[in-house]
């Protein structure tokens, strides 16, 4: 084989192994915990709102305390250099932070419910607020994966007001899974913990709320 012929062949597992990972961070970045709590509340707004006005007053109230108020923490503390990226790849780090989304999440709750806000929104801040306390927790000793859980709990959500038409966006979950098994942010087994924790939490509370299909 001619020294042309074996660079060719070096180069095409290394393109192969850069699409993979820029596939990777393209769903990482993506469905970040962030924005699908985002696009979920954006969602429920819509099924609930009486007009336009309350609309934008549920997803102001909602995703501040999911979204907003948590990204731009998360950004404060990037830029004043409090942590070494933005996914809070550091466990110590992401423990010492899941203590203020606790705070954002359980404000929200409160918030929500004074507000008397549609039984939904509330079903699922609470959702989210029982997930964040737990991970904040779990991180103390282990990664549990806030992707995994990110995209799993509006999807299980989703499922359980419209029934089987969400079914094909299912397969999201195991892609933002896989993507963060590749980039080595998290173990198989910290994405399945980040995926059952949102199944659980999601449950438990439209069940206690007694929310049901639309």
């Amino acid at each position: 084989m001619s020294e042309q012929q074996q660079r060719s062949a070096a180069v095409v597992p290394i393109q192969q192994r850069r699409v993979w990972r820029d596939l990777a961070k393209i769903l990482s970045t993506v469905f970040n915990p962030f924005l699908t709590a985002l696009a979920l509340f954006i969602i429920l707004a819509l099924t609930r709102a009486a007009d336009t006005f309350d609309f934008w007053r549920l997803i102001l109230l909602s995703t501040f305390f999911t979204s907003i108020g948590p990204m731009v923490y998360v950004f404060w503390l990037y830029a004043s250099d409090r942590i070494s990226d933005l996914d809070m790849s550091v466990r110590h780090e992401r423990e010492a932070v899941f203590h203020v989304f606790v705070v954002f999440y359980l404000a929200g709750t409160i918030v929500l419910w004074l507000m008397h806000v549609p039984m939904l929104l509330v079903a699922a801040m609470a959702g989210y607020t029982l997930s964040t306390i737990v991970v904040q927790y779990i991180t103390r000793y282990w990664k549990i994966s806030t992707h995994a859980l990110g995209i799993t709990a509006p999807l299980v959500i989703l499922l359980m007001l419209y029934g089987r038409a969400p079914l094909p966006f299912l397969i999201l979950i195991p892609m933002v899974c896989w993507a963060r098994v590749y980039l080595r942010a998290h173990t198989w087994a910290q994405v399945a913990a980040g995926a059952g924790l949102a199944v659980f939490s999601t449950v438990l509370f439209f069940r206690l709320f007694h929310v049901g299909a639309l």
